[in-house]
């Protein structure tokens, strides 16, 4: 399943190998019209908490922390529905998850497809 799951930015190029074209952002990306997004789904309730977001602030310093937390969010009932999806998702399509973070190797998009692929 691992070489099914792929992370992006949003902004980058759709490619054929993408799949299914999953959002996994709380808010939608700056600048990006819906329309050219090229979505299949947006699942903000997958995203970080606003409060887990905010204390991140996407410090690679912060990352091993923000990564525990965002795993032990993904268990609660404000994640579970969302996340069981995702997972669903990943059993049967080929994914990309799409971020407008820049820095995607710090990003929760990273921490779901080491968690879908079962590394975590």
């Amino acid at each position: 399943m691992a070489e099914q799951i792929t992370y992006r930015r949003i902004y980058e190029e759709t490619s054929p190998k993408d799949g299914k074209r999953i959002l996994v952002d709380r808010v939608w990306p700056r600048g990006m019209r819906k329309e050219d997004a090229h979505v299949d789904e947006w699942l903000r309730d997958v995203a970080p908490s606003t409060e887990l977001r905010r204390w991140y602030g996407h410090e690679p310093g912060r990352f091993a922390e923000f990564r525990r937390r965002y795993l032990a969010e993904l268990g609660d009932a404000g994640h579970r529905q969302a996340a069981g999806h995702l997972r669903d998702l990943a059993d049967h399509d080929r994914l990309t998850l799409l971020t407008a973070t820049r820095d995607l190797d710090h990003s929760q998009a990273a921490v779901l497809a080491e968690w879908l692929a079962g590394k975590q």
